[in-house]
């Protein structure tokens, strides 16, 4: 079961980064496993929405079928999700201040047998693109 965390410091208080990765319509900007939302984004971040993204990773498109699990606003939010092949997805995002900036952690969790298989290279490919999500993100809300 794969885990990754990367995290980032980013120039800009909570509640600016907070407005840009809860944007769904701005996905697509920073989030470099993003690929699309086919039933378009949800409405609201609420504990209870469901929606389906496209998404790329290790050159493989995929596609997701997320829940929100939890949601504390300003600070945090939880995504379980489940995956083709039997693979279930949990993402977590965590915000906390640091000085004038923002300390972002995002949490990503893999399980499955098709995981599994390749566990070093989902952990390896997610780490990769989460970190590249995170410096698009920096240069969004500097």
């Amino acid at each position: 079961m794969p885990e990754v965390s990367v995290s980032a410091s980013l120039p800009a208080p909570a509640d600016k980064v907070w407005a840009v990765i809860t944007d769904f319509d701005r996905f697509g900007e920073w989030n470099t496993i993003h690929t699309a939302f086919p039933n378009g984004a949800p409405a609201e971040l609420a504990v209870g929405a469901q929606y389906a993204e496209k998404m790329t990773l290790m050159g493989m498109p995929t596609e997701a079928a997320w829940t929100v699990a939890e949601v504390e606003p300003g600070k945090s939010w939880v995504l379980e999700g489940k995956a083709p092949m039997g693979i279930t997805l949990r993402q977590h995002y965590q915000l906390s201040s640091e000085g004038e900036g923002t300390l972002l952690t995002v949490q990503s969790e893999f399980k499955g047998a098709a995981v599994n298989m390749m566990a070093n290279r989902v952990k390896d490919a997610t780490t990769a693109a989460l970190t590249e999500s995170l410096r698009k993100l920096t240069a969004l809300v500097a």
